[in-house]
């Protein structure tokens, strides 16, 4: 168990999200930055979908009621167990009684703190994430505040203790930092439902140009700024489906990406849409962080993705190889 000695409610309980529900209007939800999450849980032995905590307001503090392993993924973020240094993506074990303090980051958005064995609320349709704007799931629907003490699941995969830390390195994670470094990310899409019907001077700004992340960001989208993209000739478009990764452009031309608790449904044109393997990058690309899209196509959305999947894969065999997976 342990006890959050921090209040912030942009911090929660979060897993993979929730599937199957957005034709009842219920968006997927879950991690923003979904692989960093799986690997976090892969640190303590954990199943890819177990419940951490999405942390997006620091610093976080937490104290251990019991000896437990804990891992941290996501965000280059500081992090302490008492005045001792614990290296970025990387797991131990903790003491009962000792404070773990995850400090703001030096890149990146969030951080996923997971804890062996996984975090012990009630599933609400097949999820433990929390959804704010249906106000369920995580600790009823809210975000996490001073106080609050979390449950390991009893009877769960990493539940037994290791002595030694152990961290990982993923391929894109040292281009990413440079890019964060710079200010500067780069984000494959696929070409949107209406991408055709915006000029052609819009679509060359899309490709060559850069969008800034504004002040107004959260879990349902980024509100952009940078070139206006026009359209050819006004159109007016029934509500349809979206998903995260869709980007949608308004009358003011500048673009809105949807994201983990994106809208169901919308009737903005749809410019383009960002590949599911490189969500994980908006998710760590802070206000005023600019970003550059890059048109590909759904061959190598696809192959990034099972890239994605196997590297995963490759990561937990290396993690249960050396002995460390509970």
């Amino acid at each position: 168990m342990i006890e959050v000695l921090s209040s912030g409610a942009a911090n929660l309980i979060q897993d993979l999200g929730r599937r199957g529900y957005l034709d009842n209007g219920l968006s997927r939800g879950g991690a923003m930055d979904s692989f960093a999450l799986s690997v976090a849980n892969a640190m303590v032995g954990n199943e890819p979908d177990e419940a951490g905590i999405e942390i997006s307001l620091f610093p976080f503090r937490f104290r251990l009621a019991e000896d437990l392993d804990f891992a941290v993924a996501g965000a280059d973020c500081p992090v302490r167990v008492e005045n001792e240094p614990v290296a970025p993506w990387w797991g131990r074990s903790a003491k009962a009684g000792q404070t773990v303090i995850i400090e703001h980051p030096r890149r990146g958005a969030r951080a996923y703190l997971a804890i062996g064995g996984g975090i012990d609320v009630e599933p609400v349709m097949g999820s433990r994430s929390t959804d704010l704007k249906a106000s369920f799931g995580g600790m009823g629907g809210r975000g996490l505040k001073r106080g609050d003490t979390l449950k390991r699941r009893p009877g769960s995969s990493g539940s037994q203790r290791r002595t030694s830390g152990l961290g990982v390195v993923p391929s894109d994670l040292p281009s990413f930092w440079r890019e964060l470094t710079a200010g500067h990310v780069i984000v494959r899409v696929l070409e949107g439902a209406e991408y055709r019907l915006f000029i052609a001077s819009a679509r060359k700004s899309f490709e060559t140009s850069d969008y800034e992340i504004t002040a107004d960001a959260n879990r349902v989208g980024y509100r952009l700024s940078g070139s206006p993209l026009s359209l050819e000739t006004p159109v007016e478009l029934l509500s349809h489906g979206i998903v995260p990764g869709t980007v949608q452009v308004p009358p003011s031309g500048q673009p809105i990406v949807q994201l983990a608790e994106a809208n169901t449904c919308g009737g903005y044109p749809k410019i383009a849409t960002v590949i599911e393997a490189d969500l994980w990058k908006l998710a760590q690309a802070p206000v005023g962080c600019r970003i550059r899209f890059q048109i590909t196509d759904i061959d190598t959305a696809v192959a990034a993705l099972r890239q994605q999947a196997e590297e995963l894969s490759r990561i937990r065999a290396a993690l249960e190889l050396t002995g460390h997976r509970g």
